[in-house]
């Protein structure tokens, strides 16, 4: 992980969904600091510097919070978003001291493409580990380039950077490969797993139409077979 990012906050003393709008319309970020065993630390972001901090250090981005001339190192542990403009609405922080073992989840990136007619499927995103708070990996890559069906990536299997500690189950399963099933084997095998659970469907109108056809071309030929009896 690259040097913490500086940021310089300002104190927050108005509290409340009022004072949290007037905040954001500034473009700014209302954030607590927890940790320590300390009170609560309430203070105010610059808005775009936050923001661009987070996206580049990742989900467990290191930030050298300014506040009052004082600096302290934080991780974000909640990021609230807005999910229709996709702005940063607030952030809780966790105060960490350089040297200090954290707990993280680390995001797993999966790379390469593997074997021809095979399915990559990412069974777990993140992965928990023990690391120092100034070097928490920004994610795990997985690569999966020419593997062939039936490969299993267990979290044992991934290269941990030095000082971090696997704290995931070594058995965990991060990536499986499998045999690519066609459209036709998958809808069987739905088909067979309705009838096993006794899930029927009303006929659609194209299957209407067909079993119409059908009956239409039956009743046809019946006709003629009867023509052909009457003139023997």
């Amino acid at each position: 992980m690259s040097e913490a990012e500086k940021i310089i906050t300002e104190n927050r003393a108005e509290f409340g969904k009022g004072a949290a709008r007037r905040i954001r319309r500034d473009n700014k970020i209302p954030a607590v600091i927890y940790g320590h065993g300390n009170n609560p630390v309430h203070v105010i972001l610059p808005g775009h510097q936050t923001m661009m901090a987070l996206k580049h250090g990742g989900a467990n981005a290191l930030l050298a919070l300014d506040i009052d001339g004082s600096e302290q190192l934080a991780i974000p542990k909640d990021v609230q978003v807005d999910p229709i403009r996709r702005v940063i609405e607030h952030i809780d922080f966790v105060a960490v001291r350089r040297g200090e073992k954290v707990t993280v989840d680390v995001p797993i990136h999966v790379v390469g493409d593997a074997a021809p007619d095979t399915l990559v499927v990412n069974e777990n995103n993140v992965v928990s580990v023990e690391a120092e708070a100034t070097h928490i990996p920004e994610f795990f890559e997985v690569s999966v380039e020419g593997l062939p069906d039936g490969t299993q990536i267990l979290a044992k299997d991934l290269n941990l950077p030095e000082g971090t500690t696997l704290l995931a189950d070594e058995d965990l399963l991060i990536v499986n490969i499998t045999q690519q099933i066609s459209a036709e084997a998958l809808e069987a095998e739905l088909e067979e797993a309705e009838a096993d659970l006794g899930i029927e469907h009303d006929p659609s109108d194209a299957e209407i139409a067909e079993a119409q056809e059908e009956a239409v071309a039956i009743e046809a030929g019946d006709d003629d077979a009867a023509k052909g009896d009457s003139t023997e």
